[in-house]
């Protein structure tokens, strides 16, 4: 039997993984005759495992997913482009803590968001700070908030993540000056902070998407410096249980492949 006093102090010390394994534990320390260093082990075990699990769900829902797969629910035997030895390279997080950055090209549908959300999942598991944003969501942060003081305030929440996800590149032609907003957050995350993107249109269209030239380059000439770049080819992975043959638009349908890569970011 708890008593009550001790259920309050540690209730008060906010040591709430301990008191839920308290009894459990006594019964334990009592029939394994455990001495006082091996149970208070195990109790700090219980509080320690408890927080953790707790700031996985808090940097779970800080992160914004759009949706909570675990990589092992990936199908890899749908298309053998995507390379299961690379994408669990990924999901390591080396390339985080060596602050590099990873692009995900393909055509719509071939599983880049699930494979990038997957990724930010495991290194948030990993002990990282992640945020997932389309681009689009990431336009319109920034173009709610019109006063300097507060798109600071946007920006530093951009900064702060260990890994951004910027997804959804070239869906559609972004909003004026969006090109801006992406430009400096790549300039101030480059060497400081890993950042992810997928993109469905070659790299040559970039300027275009986001309508203004220069600020395409420089955005390209960053970003790849020490960027990985993960081609996807073939059909819809969201398609695949009812796809018929293969499927994959004239131009957009192929990612594209390294010498496209060179030539964008020397135009």
């Amino acid at each position: 039997m708890i008593r009550p006093s001790l259920t309050q102090a540690l209730r008060q010390l906010r040591l709430s993984g301990l008191l839920s394994s308290l009894e459990v534990r006594l019964a334990e320390a009592a029939g394994n005759r455990l001495d006082h260093g091996e149970f208070l082990e195990l109790l700090l075990q219980d509080e320690l495992a408890v927080r953790a699990s707790r700031q996985v769900e808090r940097r779970t829902k800080g992160a914004l997913f759009r949706e909570t797969k675990p990589l092992d629910e990936f199908d890899f035997a749908f298309n053998p482009s995507i390379k299961r030895k690379q994408i669990h390279e990924l999901a390591s997080c080396k390339f985080i803590r060596e602050k590099a950055d990873v692009l995900f090209l393909g055509p719509p549908g071939v599983g880049k968001s699930f494979l990038v959300q997957a990724i930010g999942q495991q290194a948030i598991k990993s002990g990282f700070l992640v945020l997932y944003r389309s681009i689009f969501d990431l336009a319109r942060d920034f173009l709610e908030e019109q006063a300097p003081v507060q798109q600071d305030k946007v920006l530093a929440r951009y900064l702060k993540p260990d890994l951004l996800i910027v997804d959804d590149m070239g869906m559609k032609q972004l909003p004026r000056r969006s090109g801006e907003y992406l430009l400096e957050i790549i300039m101030r995350r480059h060497e400081n902070r890993s950042t992810m993107m997928t993109s469905n249109r070659p790299l040559e269209d970039w300027a275009k998407l986001i309508g203004d030239v220069p600020a395409a380059t420089a955005i390209l000439d960053r970003f790849l410096q020490h960027a990985q770049i993960i081609s996807i080819t073939g059909k819809s992975y969201r398609l695949r249980k009812g796809a018929g043959p293969d499927q994959e638009s004239p131009k957009s349908g192929k990612a594209a492949d390294e010498p496209a890569v060179k030539e964008a970011v020397a135009s």
